[in-house]
């Protein structure tokens, strides 16, 4: 009796949820970033697309996920206090961050490559991006909590997580949670 088709049966069936859970999450993404484009160039003005972009960003990102690895192992002495406001903040900030990027009317050209799933629950999702006539290579990191949501973006190689959390490390250093939320607060109001 031949038993490899039995015992490649789970591989098999395996590789067939991955398939189903990257094409989900693929195209979950692409919904997301179908609506920023939508609102994008219906925008009078910046400000209006930042205000206008928070609800769907927040729909399809998962800030507690981000702020939480973007402040790394200090998180566990955040009071729950502390842990709502650095969400609150951190959300703020990269929500104008990111709307800032935009100019109301123009939108980039996107081109989705073929997504991968690193673990179970989990799916990369590289993009080429046309903006401005500037190139960019942009992978969203997804996982599946409530729906597929964005949980880091990689633009040209650099992870906005990590990125974040080498700053928010410093500060925590200094000053502990009280610091890093200082740190989020002071960005939040004053803008460079």
């Amino acid at each position: 009796m031949n038993l490899r088709p039995l015992l490649l049966a789970p591989l098999i069936l395996l590789h067939g949820t991955a398939s189903a859970s990257t094409a989900e999450a693929e195209k979950r993404l692409q919904n997301a970033v179908n609506e920023v484009l939508a609102v994008a160039d219906a925008a009078s003005s910046n400000n209006a697309l930042i205000e206008s972009l928070r609800p769907i960003l927040q729909k399809h990102l998962s800030f507690d996920a981000m702020t939480r690895r973007a402040v790394g192992p200090g998180w566990r002495q955040f009071t729950e206090d502390q842990q709502k406001a650095a969400i609150r903040l951190f959300t703020t900030l990269i929500i104008r961050t990111y709307g800032s990027k935009f100019t109301p009317g123009e939108h980039p050209v996107i081109k989705f490559n073929a997504a991968s799933a690193p673990a179970p629950g989990r799916v990369e999702v590289p993009t080429s991006l046309l903006y401005q006539g500037s190139h960019y290579s942009v992978t969203y990191r997804m996982e599946e909590t409530e729906g597929w949501r964005v949980t880091d973006v990689v633009i040209e190689g650099v992870s906005l997580v990590a990125n974040y959390r080498t700053q928010f490390d410093a500060e925590f250093k200094k000053g502990g949670a009280n610091a890093v939320v200082g740190a989020l607060s002071q960005s939040v109001d004053h803008p460079k």
